[in-house]
């Protein structure tokens, strides 16, 4: 039901509108997505807002060959065969440059000579770039008035062979059409002139402002690109001015440590001098003692032998003097030095009528 033609067309050259187009290109039609999708239930009111959306024109492109969005709705108004009316509104509109070369070509597959002459000739005057679809799936640029020559000369385009229509001149000659006026005259030159050159001035001033406008991006861009190398070298610099730090701080460390090992080796030094000073004086003290004792001892002995050279009568206050002396002697040997212990002499036996001796702590025998 969606592929049929509708029940009100008339027949265009003697059959179903639909079998201006080919077969198999009608049927590559049917199975397209874009059809099935977009051209489902249009009608002549909805199918203008499907005809503003074309961005190219062609027949089938790509590879596997797929027909083009522009076929789709050539085939769709085959199908519901809108006015004429419409068909004219999309040939004038100068709005929409494919729009207009929508509503030529269906003219020239559906209308007659007159028609085809008369409402295509004036498309020549539009010079409007437009895009080509090739079959190979690419895009070639055309321009409008191209396009509308092509439908008017050639028999075959767009994959579809086109109805053959008379020549100009022999229209011309029956007297059906009036010469063209061509506008290659004099005034009309120059106003195409001046039209191309505004064209081209418009042309230039919106490619020098999208150039400014690239390099203000390219510029913003390389500026923005600085600053951040700016803002990585400052990082870099920031954490080798913390790694700088971190050393230093370890230095001074291993410093600190250092002076405080030395410190301790010099207190301990000063300890063992202190301590050979100590010892020292001890030996010292004891020395001075014992020659003091020895001092003393030999002073006794002295007194004790003139004693005893006096006389015998003299012995024994001699000898008691001369222990009292060497006791008091060995009293003051002993408090002079009473860190030395005094050593025990043996007790030598008196002979009879012999003289005592004093004996003196400390000497020997």
């Amino acid at each position: 039901m969606a592929n049929r033609t509708d029940k009100d067309a008339r027949s265009i050259h003697g059959t179903n509108p639909q079998n201006l187009i080919e077969k198999i290109t009608r049927n590559k039609i049917y199975a397209s997505v874009y059809w099935k999708k977009d051209c489902f239930g249009l009608s002549a009111e909805t199918l203008v807002d499907k005809a503003v959306e074309l961005k190219y024109v062609g027949g089938m492109t790509g590879e596997p060959q797929r027909p083009t969005e522009f076929m789709c709705l050539i085939l769709k108004m085959l199908q519901i065969q809108p006015d004429k009316e419409i068909i004219i509104e999309f040939i004038k509109n100068d709005d929409y440059k494919y729009v207009r070369l929508l509503g030529a070509y269906y003219l020239r597959l559906v209308g007659k000579a007159y028609d085809v002459y008369t409402y295509l000739e004036p498309l020549y005057n539009d010079f409007r770039r437009v895009r080509l679809a090739q079959a190979d799936g690419s895009f070639a640029l055309a321009h409008v008035d191209e396009v509308v020559d092509d439908m008017l000369r050639r028999d075959y385009l767009f994959d579809v062979a086109l109805p053959h229509i008379p020549l100009r001149h022999l229209l011309e000659k029956a007297g059906t059409l009036e010469p063209r006026v061509s506008l290659l005259d004099e005034d009309e030159v120059e106003r195409a002139i001046a039209e191309a050159e505004a064209q081209a001035a418009e042309a230039a001033e919106e490619t020098a402002a999208a150039r400014e406008q690239l390099q203000a991006a390219a510029g913003a861009e390389e500026r923005r690109e600085r600053e951040r190398e700016r803002e990585r070298e400052r990082s870099r610099e920031r954490a080798r001015e913390r790694e700088l730090d971190l050393e230093r701080t370890r230095e001074r460390e291993r410093e600190r440590e250092l002076e405080r090992e030395r410190e301790r080796e010099r207190e301990r030094d000063r300890e063992r001098g202190r301590d050979r000073d100590r010892e020292r004086g001890g030996a010292t003290a004891a020395g001075s003692a014992a020659r003091s004792a020895a001092a003393t001892a030999t002073g006794s002995t002295s007194a004790s032998g003139a004693t005893a050279t006096a006389g015998v009568t003299g012995t024994a206050s001699a000898t008691t003097g001369a222990s009292a002396t060497s006791a008091g002697a060995t009293r003051t040997g002993a408090a002079a030095a009473p860190q030395q212990q005094p050593q025990q002499q043996p007790k030598q036996k008196q002979e009879p009528g012999a003289p005592r001796t004093a004996v003196a702590v400390g000497q020997p025998l």
